[in-house]
């Protein structure tokens, strides 16, 4: 289970990468030197980039179905009995509060002169 964990803290550390290096679709100051790097005919790192954001981002969701898969959920049973003995202690309710058969005493009557 933790080699899944650091393998998918790795390929996120990856996307955030590539995705920094990509240029925005809006332009900015990269669309200023866009030119320049045709020139020296690097034309397809656009495709090579855009690849690999959707090749890690799949294995982001499979790693992640993955851990969920192989970590133990939460609605097993605990393994120490003290602790769930003390679970279900504080699971029950307490009849401290006082209930329908002890109320409080009705108020004096106010007399009118």
């Amino acid at each position: 289970m933790y080699i899944l964990i650091i393998l998918a803290i790795i390929v996120c550390a990856l996307l955030g990468l590539i995705v920094l290096i990509q240029n925005p679709k809006g332009g900015g100051l990269s669309s200023n030197f866009s030119s320049s790097s045709q020139l020296m005919g690097v034309q397809k790192t656009g495709d090579f980039l855009e690849k690999g954001t959707w090749i890690l981002a799949i294995g982001i969701m499979v790693l992640a179905l993955a851990i969920n898969v192989v970590a133990k959920g939460g609605s097993t049973s605990s393994e120490n009995p003290a602790l769930q003995n003390q679970i279900e202690k504080a699971s029950k309710p307490t009849t401290t509060a006082p209930g329908p058969a002890q109320s409080l005493p009705a108020p004096a009557p106010v007399k009118k002169p």
